[in-house]
């Protein structure tokens, strides 16, 4: 190589060497490729092609990018060196080079000169490219979703007053997605989520985003006036769950924060408190399944903060009561058992179950008090078994936040037998409009406890979502029918209500399932149930919820007379 061509290399290279250590190397990358292409005639090259794989793994297999930087379509060509760059993070990049077979081969200058400058070029690949990876692991999940990181920065860039313009947040929780997975299975739940990101996506648009917060609870921002197509959307669609055309129904329960005009994001967290409140009072359903944000929620913020600071030290003082509603068999008349309701006396008043309750089961607080009450339960039927009293079976709520427990049923049994209770006394009762379980764990924890000889049951039957799936899939004992389906005084056989009625009995009697018939309030409805052959009810026709006192009496009672009138 002449001096011509000496100084035209090392000026090249110079330019090569300043622009791969720019740190926004994108804009430079065309620079780079037009400089390798003049290296690359000066050394009369034929091609050049360059790979880059994330791991060994991946290069044993052909798994990465493949980028050709220089090709004059020549054939007959062949390899004359490789480069080969690995970076601490065990990240691959490789060069290889090749000339045409009638070409005089390189010096061993020219081979030292296209080695200074792929090594170079392969550098700098690296850096790009792991740029890219970590960008990728910060900020997306291993299904490829945006993640909660994603939804913070894109908050953090557009924290300016009036930013948010016409805009709205929302974080949202798809309902029995365990249902999904379970027909679909876990690929075709996957392809469901998926699909369903991407719609999300498209209505959306590039003015705002989508993030997944981890399984099937996702986060986004959207414009307002594309709020009524996404709520559509979120509250009742047929999502692909398989290449073939299968479609699963999937609905929400959203939280929904309309950022006022000029609102300015102080912190990521205070557009996330303002959803994630409203989510958490949609979750719970009582104002239905999609909650806007408004200022009144932050006295309720404000009180479920109090009852949750409150809660140990009104365990410990021994503010919860067990109250207990029996349990009759309308046939003998017997008092067959009952069931354990929580109520709360502080400072001489009755906070009511619907003040404590909700605010308990958005964390594992309700835990604790559920665990409380199973062992005032157990306390009470070792004190009237001791006194001869025949309490029957005393069914004892607890909340499926304990699912999660893997040592739920150790802990129930301990409590159990530290009181020397026989196990036929004790019924676990589940509600069954809670919707955030796998149903394989309540599977697990129902089987579990009837393999120790304790009963369970599923409560308020009918008013969930999956109330049939409930019942096919998990092992219960008891059937608790909810009021809604008892029917009306004088109502006809032949309304809507009393025929649903008629064949939920038919079907617990065809499973095998002891039945338990809620709200009942009239001698009507009693003797209606009669005729269909219900056995066990409980209702204000009988009792309220009764102080301990007042159910013990009931139970030196043992009879109704009310049921032979």
């Amino acid at each position: 190589m002449d001096q011509e061509k000496e100084y035209r290399f090392f000026r090249l290279y110079e330019q090569l060497a300043s622009l791969t250590q720019i740190v926004n190397q994108k804009p430079e990358i065309p620079k780079i490729e037009a400089i390798m292409n003049e290296i690359s005639v000066m050394l009369r090259l034929a091609k050049g092609v360059t790979h880059f794989y994330k791991n060994p793994g991946d290069e044993q297999r052909g798994i990465g990018e493949t980028m050709c930087s220089y090709d004059i379509g020549a054939e007959n060509i062949k390899p004359v060196h490789t480069v080969r760059f690995v970076t601490n993070l065990m990240s691959i990049s490789t060069m290889t080079i090749y000339m045409t077979e009638d070409e005089e081969p390189l010096t061993d200058e020219e081979l030292f000169k296209a080695d200074l400058a792929m090594r170079t070029t392969l550098a700098f690949i690296s850096r790009n490219r792991l740029q890219i990876i970590a960008e990728e692991l910060a900020f997306f999940d291993d299904m490829g979703f945006r993640n909660i990181r994603s939804f913070f920065k894109f908050l953090a860039w557009n924290s300016k007053p009036g930013d948010f313009n016409g805009m709205a947040a929302i974080q949202y929780n798809l309902r029995h997605f365990a249902l999904v997975n379970e027909e679909h299975g876990r690929a075709g739940g996957d392809m469901v989520l998926k699909n369903h990101y991407q719609h999300i996506e498209t209505v959306i648009g590039k003015g705002g985003m989508v993030s997944r917060l981890g399984g099937d609870t996702f986060v986004c921002v959207c414009k307002q006036n594309d709020l009524p197509e996404l709520l559509d959307y979120l509250n009742d669609a047929a999502v692909l769950a398989n290449p073939n055309g299968k479609t699963a129904n999937i609905s929400a329960c959203a939280g929904v924060f309309q950022i006022p005009d000029g609102y300015t994001v102080s912190v990521p967290n205070d557009i996330m408190g303002k959803i994630m409140q409203s989510y958490q009072i949609a979750k719970v359903g009582a104002q239905g399944n999609i909650v806007f944000y408004s200022d009144m929620m932050l006295s309720d913020k404000e009180r479920a903060g109090k009852i949750q600071k409150m809660l140990p030290e009104a365990l410990q003082n021994g503010e919860f009561h067990v109250f207990y509603q029996p349990k009759v068999n309308i046939i003998t008349g017997e008092l067959c058992g009952a069931e354990a309701l929580c109520r709360w006396f502080h400072d001489g008043k009755i906070v009511p179950p619907i003040e404590f309750i909700p605010v308990l089961e958005e964390t594992s607080d309700i835990c604790r008090l559920d665990f409380h009450m199973l062992e005032q339960v157990c306390k009470h039927i070792r004190k009237w078994l001791d006194a001869g009293k025949k309490p029957g079976r005393i069914s004892v709520n607890l909340s499926r936040r304990h699912m999660t427990n893997a040592q739920l049923v150790d802990i129930i049994i301990e409590i159990i037998d530290r009181y020397d209770v026989p196990h036929k006394y004790i019924e676990i009762e589940l509600t069954e409009t809670t919707t955030d379980v796998e149903f394989k764990d309540l599977k697990r924890v129902v089987e579990d406890l009837q393999e120790h000889g304790i009963c369970t049951s599923v409560d308020d039957f009918g008013i969930g979502y999956s109330s049939l799936n409930l019942i096919r899939v998990v092992p219960w004992d008891v059937l608790k029918v909810d009021r809604i389906f008892v029917p009306m005084d004088n109502e006809s056989r032949e309304s809507a209500r009393s025929v649903m009625f008629k064949y939920v009995i038919a079907m617990a009697k065809e499973l095998g399932l002891e039945c338990i018939i809620e709200g009942v309030e009239t001698k009507a409805q009693l003797k209606m149930l009669r005729e269909l052959g219900c056995e066990a009810v409980q209702g204000y026709l009988f009792d309220k919820p009764l102080p301990l006192d007042e159910f013990e009496k009931r139970l030196d009672m043992q009879k109704y007379d009310v049921v032979f009138d």
